[in-house]
Formats: structure tokens, C-alpha cells, sequence
């Protein structure tokens, strides 16, 4: 994986290969920020990164200017890797080991974008809860954004807050807004 823009454009970052990870691919995050930098100014944003796996996201947005950046994920390795790159990378992540439902439904913050990228293969019903969930706790300001990055087997758009839909290869980003 590399890192796209910013202060750290180009800065590779390979994550062991026993961890369980799927990053989104370099053209789609670049999309996916493409649509962002039009609408955001970096430095200002709260960000949570549901389903962290190695950081893309995350060091994505460290790059980009973005201080205050939560990532969560329950598996030991990834927060682990997240914590020994963003200590190399001079960036203060908070990092949560936690089941991503559990902490939603235990936290009381909110954010100016939620990205969220779950297993490919969730089931439909998992999707659904974590979308409630996230509105359902107020989880997002306003004007914020939640982002769930998903297949193309994934249809999100019945969801009374999505917005629109992009697409890039077999990658899918729905937007949802307040």
C-alpha cells in the first residue's frame, strides 16, 4: 500500500502478510479523496476509520493534514501494525482494539467523516445495523459524512440517508449523510 497525497505522498507501507487485510486499492482511495478535498479542509476534521485493518485510511488523512483521527479495529496484529507505523510516521492515532459494534454502541463522539470498510462479505443485515447504529448514536455532525466502502454485491442505497454511490473496479464507496 502506498499513501497517495500529502505530507507523506508516496511513502510505502507494507503490513505483514498474517494480517487479515483487504486495503483499498490506490485508484479508489485517490477517488474517494478526490470527492473529499472538494468538499473538506483536512487540518479541521474528526475522523473515525471503522474497520481500520493496516491504516490506509487513516495515514491517508494524517497525510493529508488531519490530526485527530480514531481507528478501530479488533484484531491485536492490525493495532498493533497501526501503532508501530504511526509512531515511525511522527502521527498521533488513537487506535481502539475493539468489535467496531460494540464501540459504536458505546460511543459518544462525533465525527465530521466516518469511513467504514467491513469484510466484503458481511452480511446484509450487519451493514444495516452498522449504518443505524451510526445514526441511531448521532455519531456524525452535522454536514458530516459516513462512507462505507463495500462489493459490488452490496446494495446500500434503500437506506433512508444514503446519498449517492461511486464506484471504481470492484470497489464500491456509498455516501450517507445526516
Amino acid at each position: 500500500m502506498r499513501i497517495v497525497a500529502g505530507k507523506f505522498r508516496s511513502r510505502r507501507i507494507t503490513a505483514p502478510n498474517s494480517l487479515p487485510v483487504r486495503p483499498t486499492t490506490d485508484m479508489a482511495k485517490e477517488a474517494l479523496f478526490n470527492i473529499l478535498n472538494n468538499s473538506y479542509y483536512f487540518d479541521d476534521l474528526k475522523v473515525l476509520d471503522l474497520f481500520a485493518g493496516i491504516g490506509s485510511i487513516s495515514f491517508e488523512f494524517a497525510s493529508r493534514g488531519c490530526t485527530d483521527i480514531t481507528a478501530v479495529d479488533a484484531h491485536a496484529g492490525c493495532i498493533n501494525f497501526l501503532e508501530k507505523t504511526s509512531t515511525s510516521l511522527e502521527i498521533d492515532l488513537q487506535t481502539v482494539k475493539s468489535d467496531v459494534f460494540s464501540f459504536l454502541e458505546r460511543n459518544s463522539q462525533s465525527y465530521d467523516i466516518i469511513f467504514a470498510d467491513p469484510p466484503y462479505d458481511m452480511e446484509s443485515e450487519r451493514f444495516a445495523q452498522l449504518l443505524d447504529l451510526v445514526f441511531d448514536q448521532n455519531l456524525l455532525k452535522t454536514d458530516g459524512t459516513l462512507i462505507v466502502e463495500h462489493g459490488k454485491q452490496t446494495e446500500l442505497s434503500e437506506h433512508p440517508k444514503f446519498e449517492r454511490a461511486r464506484k471504481y473496479g470492484s470497489n464500491v464507496f456509498s455516501f450517507f449523510k445526516v
